[in-house]
């Protein structure tokens, strides 16, 4: 019986060393999946009412594959909603004239042509450097902000800097009013 017992624990083990050896795989650090195999409760998003025109003789062509009103947009629905004008959304490719010199100003030593890429790499590469071990996937734990820790900005030491170069902070609590609350 102890024979059985030791080729079970040899093959438990054989099975978790090559669970680990998973190959290339996209790290995942939050571990947030859902369990179950229900709907995407954010992947749907309800249709406009419909409304009668004014006159149905002024309607515009239809537009096989193109915008309907009656289509969510979600992006100019949160653009409205705070106050801005959704219609800008729609200028793709060009800086309007009222944003040229926000544009100039962030732009002005140069800016870095595929840096999102370049950006998204380099993280992948640290997620891969960082990714949780063997048990830690087995029990799904969340190795997101241990990974990330060595990033993590000190606000109060950043709050102190700030302050010992002359800047303003109003927002922010009184000087000492954050050593005392940590005490």
């Amino acid at each position: 019986m102890q024979v059985r017992y030791g080729t079970l624990g040899i093959a438990m083990v054989a099975v978790l060393t090559l669970a680990a050896c998973g190959g290339d795989r996209t790290p995942t650090l939050m571990n947030l999946r859902s369990s179950g195999q229900g709907p995407d409760e954010f992947g749907i998003l309800p249709s406009k009412p419909l409304q009668m025109p004014e006159n149905l003789a002024q309607l515009p062509p239809p537009t096989p594959g193109g915008k309907n009103l009656t289509d969510p947009t979600p992006e100019a629905d949160a653009v409205a909603a705070l106050g801005g004008n959704p219609r800008r959304l729609d200028i793709t490719g060009k800086v309007p004239g009222s944003d040229q010199a926000l544009v100039s100003a962030v732009s002005r030593y140069g800016a870095q042509a595929g840096i999102r890429q370049t950006l998204a790499g380099e993280d992948l590469a640290y997620r891969k450097k960082r990714d949780a071990r063997l048990l830690e996937r087995l029990f799904s734990v969340s190795t997101y902000y241990k990974a990330y820790k060595p990033m993590e900005l000190d606000q109060t030491a950043e709050l102190e800097r700030w302050r010992r170069a002359g800047a303003q902070t109003p927002a922010a609590p009184p000087s000492g009013a954050a050593q005392e609350s940590h005490q």
